[in-house]
């Protein structure tokens, strides 16, 4: 049996000849620190070449957002997510913007027509894939001055392709037709059914609204250019209040430049190619319009 007398003495001899004392405690201390920043680095250097090794990446898709206002008023449209305007120019009637920037699922746009509130917009979902998407503003109805909105996502196909809607608001039929320019060697021509899309081949062609009596209403030049997305809307409004009336007209958007086109063909002959029209089938619209207001 060791007295606790013996225990004292052993540890006072153990202190004195230097065996037991803070340097000997410090020494132990420092080495553990070292061990654990070793570990750290390892562990840090065994995830980078995990990473590095690896051949999966996280897919990011492209979206392209275009607004379109098919809303007749003399004042232009603007929209915003939350307090950070998209659009850096007012959008006037009859022509079409593309924004700029990331937008994605969940975002509210807020459009204003001549500074006033009009409604909004929000995007449900996104397609997992590029797309181009299309949002158009136009008039609900000939009484008010509510808005409503139309919305279309392109699938991504070689050929160009037309969405063609109507947002006329009124009694005065109208039907479009896709044609040979004027200076063409032949003259064929198809009709383009509203609420549809179709591709087109490649080339330069002419998009006629003819009235219901058969007179042209308006007529817009297209050129066609392979995986581009266009957008061919009737609209116009044939309001109560007769300084509201706007006629029926064309907005084609957008448009291409014929040097580009010029620069994908052999010569100039080719550029007028026979067109072939393929319905195919829309798209399930992926955004959702909250209610409209009035302006």
């Amino acid at each position: 049996m060791v007295c606790a007398a013996s225990v004292v003495h052993l540890i006072l001899a153990l202190a004195t000849s230097g065996l037991l004392g803070p340097c000997s405690a410090t020494s132990i201390t420092a080495q553990t620190d070292g061990d654990r920043h070793s570990l750290v680095i390892q562990q840090q250097q065994r995830q980078q070449r995990a990473a590095a090794s690896s051949f999966l990446r996280t897919l990011e898709f492209k979206h392209k957002l275009r607004i379109c206002n098919a809303y007749p008023f003399i004042e232009s449209v603007d929209v915003y997510a939350g307090t950070v305007k998209l659009t850096p120019d007012s959008i006037p009637y009859k022509d079409c913007h593309e924004i700029q920037g990331s937008v994605k699922a969940g975002d509210k746009l807020q459009f204003q027509i001549g500074g006033m509130s009009a409604g909004s917009f929000k995007v449900s979902e996104l397609p997992r894939e590029d797309a181009v998407l299309v949002l158009v503003i136009y008039r609900h109805d000939t009484v008010t001055t509510a808005v409503a909105f139309e919305s279309h996502v392109f699938a991504n196909l070689m050929n160009a392709q037309i969405a063609v809607l109507d947002t006329y608001r009124g009694e005065k039929k109208g039907s479009l037709r896709v044609q040979d320019v004027v200076n063409a060697s032949t003259t064929r021509s198809e009709e383009l059914m509203f609420d549809s899309v179709v591709s087109v081949n490649q080339g330069v062609y002419e998009v006629v609204l003819y009235r219901n009596d058969g007179s042209v209403a308006d007529k817009q030049e297209l050129i066609a250019l392979n995986r581009e997305a266009y957008v061919v809307v009737r609209c116009g409004v044939e309001a109560v209040e007769e300084n509201q009336r706007y006629p029926q007209a064309l907005m084609v958007y957008p448009h291409s430049d014929m040097k580009v086109l010029m620069g994908g063909v052999c010569n100039k002959q080719h550029l007028l190619l026979p067109f072939f029209l393929a319905a195919v089938c829309i798209a399930s619209s992926l955004l959702d319009s909250l209610a409209v207001l009035r302006l």
